[in-house]
């Protein structure tokens, strides 16, 4: 049986993986990392106080102590997640993280952590398997139609922008990309951040709204030709797979993986 702990167990994300684990055969939920709660549990979608459900803690060294967890998976914020990496690979549990915005700094620092520990872990900016087809299917594209817009769009209450499949996505196609300008020569903006971000010449457009959840569009452009690759996230049940091979793969695993492309044939 693999046991999990989840960082974040009370948000949106927390309680789809949560659903997700639950109902996997060979998974179970031994504790929650929170930044309160502690001594309390996760209960039925509430905290209580009386011993039933999940214990809450708020040291992940007490938990590993307590509840010996292999998976450490963290849905919290980038702010977070950082220094919870970094103490769950020191404690030999392999981090499973589903938040975005971690810096390029911050990547590298939990890779070297990760081979130094021999220790397999897993940064996936999405975990829907379709979103990581999305990407696999715009970088092959891209090595033919080499002028890219990647119009991302997201609910209102998300943080980092762009988001974290959009700067995936643009680093994927970046390594099969000559770095060029696009547009006209003397394209001049009126509003800035009227053309987007700026990835090597490539544009990333953000988006905000409710009554949205994840959605992605790269539009790719050729001579008298637009080839548009399109992923809608209407639920988030559609991150469970994604969440439990992730699981399952870590454990195989000596170094950080960023992306689940990474293990998707």
């Amino acid at each position: 049986m693999i046991k999990v702990a989840i960082a974040g167990i009370r948000g949106r994300m927390g309680s789809t993986a949560l659903q997700a684990i639950t109902g996997a055969p060979d998974m179970e939920v031994v504790a929650a990392l929170d930044y309160k709660y502690e001594g309390m549990y996760y209960h039925d979608s509430a905290v209580t106080e009386e011993p039933v459900g999940i214990p809450f803690y708020t040291s992940l060294a007490d938990l590993a102590a307590d509840t010996q967890p292999d998976i450490l998976l963290d849905v919290t914020d980038p702010d977070a997640v950082f220094h919870n990496v970094k103490e769950a690979i020191a404690l030999g549990i392999h981090p499973v993280v589903g938040t975005s915005g971690l810096t390029q700094d911050h990547l590298a620092i939990l890779s070297e952590l990760s081979v130094a520990a021999r220790l397999g872990g897993i940064i996936a900016p999405n975990f829907s398997i379709g979103a990581v087809l999305m990407m696999k299917f715009s970088a092959m594209a891209a090595r033919y139609l080499g002028d890219v817009e990647i119009l991302e769009m997201h609910h209102d209450r998300k943080l980092d922008a762009p988001s974290g499949t959009a700067v995936k996505t643009a680093d994927m196609i970046k390594e099969v990309r000559e770095p060029h300008v696009q547009g006209h020569p003397e394209e001049q903006e009126h509003q800035a951040g009227a053309r987007g971000a700026d990835v090597e010449g490539m544009k990333i457009h953000s988006i905000r709204l409710p009554g949205l959840l994840a959605h992605q569009q790269v539009l790719l452009g050729g001579e008298g030709e637009l080839l548009t690759i399109r992923h809608d996230s209407f639920d988030r049940n559609c991150f469970m797979p994604g969440i439990l091979m992730a699981i399952r793969e870590v454990r195989e695993q000596e170094h950080l993986i960023y992306g689940l492309e990474n293990i998707i044939e």
